[in-house]
């Protein structure tokens, strides 16, 4: 049983890596499957989250020397959800959580592609300037 998890975590990273590359992979398929383009680069930006918030945790570890990084993640986009609910709440009376969750999890997307470039640079510069 210990040989699947390894290699489940040998894949998670494989694909983490390079995010561009699932993201390209997933969008291509699910156009192909659907036909839709729109919920082809939905399907993707799903897709792509998860492994964003595994790579940009990992790099903020590496980095700043912390294992806060995926807590960190997920507190941020806790505090996200809870402030989009009340706003969500406060304007039309009713929560919708499925909405909530789904604009959380796309803003995060374009936050994570956003550090995950930050971070990826300031990891090559840290590499760099100390070799």
């Amino acid at each position: 049983m210990q040989w699947f998890w390894d290699s489940a975590k040998y894949f998670y990273a494989s694909l983490a890596l390079i995010p561009v590359v699932p993201f390209i992979l997933v969008y291509l398929g699910s156009s192909a499957v659907t036909g839709n383009r729109k919920k082809a680069i939905r399907n993707a930006m799903d897709v792509t989250t998860a492994l964003l918030i595994g790579c940009v945790a990992v790099l903020f570890n590496l980095i700043f020397g912390s294992s806060f990084g995926f807590y960190g993640i997920l507190l941020i986009m806790l505090i996200g959800g809870g402030l989009l609910g009340n706003l969500q709440y406060r304007s039309k009376g009713v929560l919708d959580i499925k909405r909530v969750t789904r604009a959380v999890w796309r803003v995060g997307f374009f936050a994570m592609g956003f550090f995950y470039i930050l971070l990826m640079l300031i990891g090559i510069g840290k590499v760099f300037l100390v070799a």
